[in-house]
């Protein structure tokens, strides 16, 4: 027997790191979405920490294949995740760029980012965020220039258009209410 032979078999995952992976997927996929890179990048941190002298492939071996289980049991979609956080962030306040941003640092393709935010509204994202900064319609103070500044470079600042940010500054309460009524059926 050669020594060659024997690291290469070593190079292998076991049958006991197989099972820890898809369980470990399964138990991260329980609790909460995620999407395909945050599920191979965590399954390869965990391994790293859990097993000693794992060599480099094996955890990418490990991280592949708990991705795989995870497609394979429907447990894994990028596409609806993109989707679920779109409209979570725009219910937040965050506007189409904001999200677009998160996504991508997420992993999610190109393809699947622009699919998701065609639907978000921006107008609505920004009225969201005027009610929970008290800004525009919502100001509970006297509006003077510093204050003015600030709430446009707010807008800016969350990604929002300047037009988007000057609509929803110059719009009385009952508009901004009426935005956010219509806003809660998407």
């Amino acid at each position: 027997m050669d020594l060659n032979d024997e690291t290469d078999v070593s190079d292998q995952p076991t049958p006991r790191m197989y099972a820890w992976a898809r369980n470990s997927a399964a138990y991260r996929l329980a609790r909460q979405m995620h999407t395909e890179k945050q599920l191979f990048d965590a399954i390869a941190r965990k391994a790293r920490e859990k097993f000693e002298d794992i060599s480099v492939n094996q955890v990418e071996l490990l991280a592949a294949a708990a991705v795989t289980f995870a497609y394979d049991n429907g447990a894994l979609n990028d596409q609806a995740y993109a989707e679920v956080k779109t409209r979570s962030a725009m219910r937040g306040g965050k506007s189409k760029r904001a999200i677009a941003q998160t996504l991508a640092q997420k992993g999610i393709a190109k393809d699947d980012v622009a699919a998701a935010i065609e639907e978000a509204d921006d107008l609505y994202a920004a009225v969201v965020l005027a009610r929970k900064r008290a800004f525009g319609p919502f100001r509970k103070r006297a509006l003077d220039e510093k204050r003015s500044a600030k709430e446009l470079s707010a807008f800016a600042r969350g990604g929002f258009s300047f037009e988007i940010g000057r609509r929803v500054f110059a719009m009385s309460f009952e508009e901004a209410e009426e935005i956010l009524i219509a806003g809660r059926l998407l």
